[in-house]
């Protein structure tokens, strides 16, 4: 009986997330960006999340010329699915509604190559690519075990030693990716204006602003004061 309850339980809430999703869908056809907004965001409060809809979620905003959750929402999106060409056009006409211009530096040399390689996927999708590999493994190996031709038997052994250096390659990139997003602390200013100061003091001078739409990136925080780092490498 409890499988039941939690099979039918799993089953509700998928067709939730999909008939919220549709419902969005068809709001933001119809122009009706502020609904289909709250229609995506009762997805997210059940606690379902994708890149689909953060992207849907991001043009709703957009539409409203509504730039930092618009911002922010093309961002999570972009997280979760990295090389999707149509959420990085998106993200970058949106940025063209901010006023602050933030120089981005380019990474360059080993650190590129690693940070291009390892970026290709969510950590997630890198660890789902390391079962997978642990799955041929284990066909592999099975070939190996039974296999009654010498020549089968060198083809399964060599190809287990390649997909043990594979499902290694595979596990280090999700163990990487998933350190970096934890170390990387992005934030989106929401506020129309930040005084930004040199010190963690109201006394101190300002140094300059920052505007609603800007990405800074976050160090330490002080009582109620928070450091910033605004430059960041691609």
């Amino acid at each position: 009986m409890k499988k039941t309850l939690y099979i039918l339980l799993l089953t509700s809430q998928f067709f939730f997330a999909q008939s919220g999703f549709e419902k969005g869908n068809a709001l933001y056809q119809k122009g009706k960006y502020e609904e289909a907004i709250a229609a995506y965001e009762t997805i997210l409060d059940s606690k379902k999340e994708s890149a689909e809809l953060y992207f849907n979620l991001a043009n709703c905003y957009y539409k409203l010329n509504k730039v930092a959750p618009a911002i922010y929402n093309f961002e999570k999106a972009l997280v979760l699915n990295p090389n999707d060409s149509e959420i990085q056009n998106n993200l970058a006409f949106a940025h063209k509604l901010t006023i602050d211009e933030i120089k981005v530096v380019p990474k360059v040399g080993f650190a590129k190559l690693l940070r291009d390689f390892t970026g290709a996927f969510h950590y997630n999708t890198w660890a789902w690519i390391t079962v997978a590999f642990s799955g041929f493994f284990l066909m592999f190996f099975i070939g190996y075990y039974f296999s009654q031709l010498t020549s089968s038997k060198r083809i399964f052994f060599i190809g287990m030693f390649m997909i043990v250096f594979l499902i290694l390659l595979s596990g280090l990139a999700a163990i990487f990716e998933k350190s970096h997003f934890e170390s990387e602390r992005p934030a989106i200013v929401f506020a129309e204006i930040v005084q930004v100061k040199s010190e963690p003091k109201s006394s101190s001078s300002d140094i300059f602003m920052l505007h609603e739409g800007a990405k800074v990136f976050l160090h330490e925080s002080i009582e109620n004061w928070v450091k910033i780092e605004l430059t960041y490498c691609s």
